[in-house]
């Protein structure tokens, strides 16, 4: 192989840029052969150059001084695994306008100001890849991006984060409350000292607003994104749901209005049916559904997260953007063209389970039905259980506005014979 060698950049050299540096290092006869020409570390940028790493590394790439690795006149790809907004985005962009291809897991800053990087790229007539950004080795975003460009999609829905499909998973199979599923969750290194990102939804939104931004070709950001997390499901909660035949999920969901054509792109738990294919996706697994005009329904499924899983995932997009600058070519630009409007959380359209503890005595599911009546909400199934102080309603809705729905509950509560509304889920799938 006569070709020169391609310099790659490495910032960052934790869990995922470690495992990078190593494949780079063990399979770089492979991704030669598969490349067309070697690839070689140019430096690796980390915080502490002298702590002691179990990597097949020359000590001397590790440096403190990540801009000027970013930028070397030599480094033809900048593979960033840092996180967070700054310092990775000025370091991104600097490579950028230094000629230098980007290869990026960095999920937080393309949610936030992916349309910045994607300008910066296609300005400097460079390549801009984030499969690892998305659901780990999923192959997801390509697919998004490329495969289905010529399709139209109407709608994403996922479960985007194994922490927290851990934590939900462990509730409904053990009985477990949320505190000890996520005891559980941190004992077994699936949840961070700090768990907020994770269990609070903000790491499913960043991920939803990337993937609403490649479906409908419409710049969304993590600003856009409806985020509720999983802190308040209840073990009743999840016990409710299995009386029904339904697990309780965190979904990321992405939507296109057939009649508004907005985009609405949401974060919140959902109770779905057990025969849906996303219930029984168990443990810290990651799975997507993309439903599209042509294509149908397509579901992608594997491990979401993880050193190796993530690493396979920016070492597939090392390949894709170094067989460009081989061969002289530029990945499709990502395009933003449709720009739809992004609606509100209350433009959705959803369904809801509602459990009312109820005064027990005659007149009070009229009340409850009228309340619904009052707000345009169908009410699809009623059910009456207990005595006494015991009393319960159990509704499920037909499909409304999320607003009405929203507005549905405030009302319930106002009423002199509901007790307590125990209970609120929206419900996903048929």
């Amino acid at each position: 192989m006569s070709k020169r060698p391609l310099k790659v950049a490495l910032l960052g050299c934790g869990v995922v840029g470690s495992e990078v540096a190593r494949l780079m290092t063990t399979t770089a006869d492979d991704l030669a052969a598969r490349v067309g020409a070697p690839l070689e570390l140019a430096g690796i940028a980390v915080r502490r150059p002298n702590r002691v790493r179990d990597l097949p590394v020359d000590p001397g790439l590790f440096t403190t001084d990540a801009l000027g690795l970013a930028t070397r006149p030599d480094v033809d790809v900048v593979i960033e695994v840092i996180g967070g907004i700054e310092p990775a985005r000025s370091l991104l962009l600097a490579g950028l306008a230094n000629g230098a291809s980007v290869v990026t897991a960095n999920k937080a800053l393309l949610a936030e100001d992916g349309a910045t990087l994607h300008a910066a790229a296609e300005k400097h007539g460079a390549d801009l890849y984030y499969e690892a950004a998305v659901a780990g080795a999923i192959p997801l975003l390509r697919p998004l991006r490329e495969s289905l460009v010529g399709d139209k999609v109407k709608r994403v829905l996922g479960i985007v984060n194994g922490t927290t499909n851990f934590i939900l998973d462990r509730m409904d199979s053990t009985g477990a409350g949320f505190a000890d599923a996520l005891d559980e969750a941190t004992a077994l290194g699936y949840a961070e000292a700090d768990p907020t990102a994770d269990i609070e939804g903000f790491d499913a939104a960043a991920k939803a607003a990337i993937l609403a931004g490649l479906a409908f070709h419409t710049k969304v950001t993590a600003a856009d994104v409806y985020r509720e997390g999983i802190t308040e499901v209840t073990a009743a909660d999840v016990a409710s749901a299995r009386e029904l035949n339904s697990v309780v999920k965190l979904l990321a969901i992405c939507e296109l209005d057939p009649i508004s054509e907005a985009v609405t792109a949401r974060v919140h738990p959902a109770m779905i049916p057990r025969s849906h294919p996303l219930a029984g996706v168990r443990e810290a697994y990651n799975a997507v559904f993309v439903e599209s005009e042509a294509a149908g329904q397509l579901m992608f499924y594997g491990p979401g997260a993880g050193g190796a899983p993530t690493a396979s995932a920016v070492l597939g997009d090392l390949v894709a953007v170094c067989r460009n600058k081989v061969n002289g070519g530029r990945a499709p630009a990502v395009s933003s063209y449709a720009d739809l409007r992004v609606g509100s959380m209350g433009e959705a359209r959803t369904r809801y389970h509602i459990s009312l503890d109820v005064d027990d005595k005659a007149g009070v599911l009229a009340q409850v039905a009228l309340v619904f009546a009052d707000h345009e909400v169908s009410i699809q199934t009623v059910r009456q259980s207990g005595r006494g102080d015991d009393a319960r309603l159990v509704i499920s809705t037909h499909v409304a506005t999320d607003a009405a729905l929203a507005a549905t509950v405030e009302s319930l509560r106002a009423l002199d014979t509901v007790r307590d509304v125990a209970s609120v889920m929206r419900v996903e799938g048929e």
